[in-house]
């Protein structure tokens, strides 16, 4: 197994707020990423993940779905379009540099996108979960489309949604970015998600929907501090900072928390995800 991780450059749209992205990186790698763990194990055990499998992970964020992956003996490639922080926390996974330590399976690092040359993938994936926040699937139906020129005919591509939100208790504690951003009418604000997000994806990028599953994904964290790092490292609030300020966004968000604290001091919000399974034609 060959963990590969690529950096693709996307051009900069709009402004974002100063953030340490460092230290975000770090939060979404040790707080928010485990999140989503229930759903890339519910997609590994149906596709039958294992040696074998090529899999080009796209969003990769620090790599913890490729991880799993490679632990099963498959053969990963990793594309993260959006955060070099992230891919560096990545490459510390699987690719530790310590010295004695050897690469998960033998690790290379590129930094282009995968060409037609390369060999062919068995399975893509899209974990990073669209239909929260209005035009969160822009570009990522011609990122599939690019990604399916170096599959095989009928390769399963794996799209991740958030749930109906009347099943996900993160809705209520996302509307505060919407909330504070809509002055902006910003691109990056909370909507609900829509039934057909995901197919309407894989259409655009000429695929062929073929099953789909309901994951839980509990979101379980320490304390408030830690619910609200883990969510800001989303980038879902950016909006929101941009136009109320990191301090506001900080009193709203913790006050939206609050119904979801435990005598225990934890927080805690059940969540439904959704994945669809497409197929290359």
């Amino acid at each position: 197994m060959t963990p590969t991780l690529v950096r693709q450059h996307l051009p900069q749209v709009g402004s974002t707020p100063r953030v340490d992205l460092c230290a975000r990186a770090r939060d979404w790698s040790e707080i928010q990423e485990r999140m989503l763990v229930p759903l890339y194990e519910s997609v590994y055990e149906r596709l039958e993940v294992g040696p074998g499998t090529r899999l080009l992970g796209l969003g990769c964020g620090s790599g913890l779905a490729l991880l799993m992956a490679a632990v099963r003996g498959a053969e990963v490639t990793g594309v993260e379009c959006h955060s070099a922080e992230r891919l560096a926390l990545a490459r510390e996974r699987l690719q530790p540099e310590a010295p004695g330590a050897r690469a998960r399976g033998g690790a290379r690092l590129v930094r282009e996108t995968p060409r037609r040359a390369a060999p062919s993938y068995t399975l893509v994936t899209a974990f990073e979960p669209i239909g929260c926040t209005a035009g969160d699937s822009d570009g990522l139906a011609e990122l599939l489309a690019g990604a399916v020129t170096v599959a095989e005919r009928g390769t399963p591509v794996v799209l991740a949604g958030w749930g109906p939100p009347e099943r996900c208790a993160t809705s209520s504690v996302l509307r505060v970015a919407g909330k504070l951003a809509d002055p902006l009418r910003s691109p990056g604000s909370w909507r609900p998600a829509l039934r057909d997000d995901l197919e309407e994806v894989a259409q655009r990028a000429g695929l062929r929907p073929d099953g789909s599953g309901r994951v839980a994904c509990p979101f379980g964290y320490a304390d408030v501090d830690s619910a609200g790092r883990g969510l800001l490292s989303t980038g879902l609030f950016d909006a929101a900072i941009a136009v109320a300020g990191q301090e506001q966004v900080d009193k709203e968000l913790t006050e939206a928390l609050h119904p979801h604290r435990r005598a225990d001091g934890t927080v805690w919000m059940p969540n439904v995800f959704r994945y669809l399974i497409a197929r290359v034609p």
